[in-house]
């Protein structure tokens, strides 16, 4: 059954019908809006869209993967703030033609990615459009704690990142160049592996600034730089390459730390922490602040690309 021959509320009704019930959610999909339970008093929000030929392609992931793609995507920033999610909303325009399945396929990845957090979506909107575009906003509470912004990187701090780098676009070269294997990078493209609980985490460690690395690590330290008028330097001996991405990036001719460095999509939290705080092992120690301005690699420009941009 097509989108057109079920209509915008058989639609709507097929996706609530595969939803979850979150913990925060006093009042979900149904009503003019829903509500939200906000303990702390405060709420943490972040936006993000996925346009088709942009952000994905229907022919390297599937609708669960596209769903957990997106909600990821948001997530994770507000992980990176600290939070722990609660709530996303969802705004759908999709083509007519597409099969109703694909849009169920896309609310069973929202529902569980969004479920490793003990959050749900809890409404939105859906509207027809020649091009698919999936926009989410995601909700989150700081229980009690204060928010570790972009701005609070001293000199002296060490910095440190959680979560893997460089798969996802290694797996995005991989589809590109029309493969589909090695299966480790592939599917790290079509679904990321955030730690979550990590943002959380690092907050109460003492972390002084975080951030979500979504478009590339040297980019994304870029704002961390810039933001608390410090420098940034990484340590390329500090990254372990598995033997699929140095294998692979010898088949194809790249230097892989053009996907370490600069590839985006795997949503590791990067942060920075008082010199002397004890980290716990997921938290890999990747280089140091300074004084100074923007990000260097070895104490050194950089000189390849430095991450993704939506208008370039």
């Amino acid at each position: 059954m097509s989108i057109a021959e079920a209509g915008e509320f058989g639609l709507i009704s097929r996706i609530v019908a595969r939803l979850g019930s979150g913990e925060a959610t006093l009042l979900g999909p149904g009503d003019d809006a829903a509500i939200i339970s906000a303990p702390d008093r405060r709420v943490v929000a972040s936006t993000d869209v996925l346009v088709e030929g942009r952000h994905f392609r229907r022919d390297w992931c599937g609708p669960e993967d596209i769903g957990h793609r997106a909600a990821a995507a948001n997530l994770a920033d507000i992980a990176a703030m600290g939070a722990v999610p609660t709530a996303l909303l969802v705004a759908l325009c999709i083509p007519t033609g597409l099969d109703i399945a694909w849009a169920e396929g896309l609310a069973d990845g929202l529902t569980a990615e969004s479920a490793l957090v003990g959050a749900t979506v809890v409404g939105g909107d859906t509207s027809s459009s020649p091009t698919l575009t999936i926009a989410v906003t995601a909700l989150g509470d700081l229980r009690g704690a204060a928010p570790v912004r972009r701005d609070g990187a001293q000199p002296g701090d060490v910095l440190a990142l959680c979560g893997r780098i460089g798969h996802a676009a290694a797996g995005l070269t991989v589809l590109s160049r029309g493969f589909r294997t090695p299966k480790l990078l592939v599917e790290a493209y079509r679904r990321p592996a955030v730690p979550y609980s990590a943002g959380p985490a690092a907050a109460r460690l003492g972390a002084t600034s975080m951030i979500d690395v979504s478009d590339g690590l040297l980019q994304d330290l870029g704002h961390i730089a810039a933001a608390s008028v410090v420098g940034i330097d990484i340590r390329s001996d500090a990254f372990d390459l598995p033997v699929q991405m140095r294998d692979t990036a010898k088949a194809l001719g790249i230097d892989p730390y053009l996907w370490l460095l600069a590839g985006g999509d795997d949503h590791p939290l990067a942060a920075t922490f008082p010199p002397g705080v004890d980290l716990p092992p997921e938290w890999r120690v990747i280089g140091s602040v300074h004084d100074g301005s923007g990000v260097t690699v070895d104490r050194k420009p950089w000189t390849g690309g430095l991450g993704w941009d939506h208008f370039r």
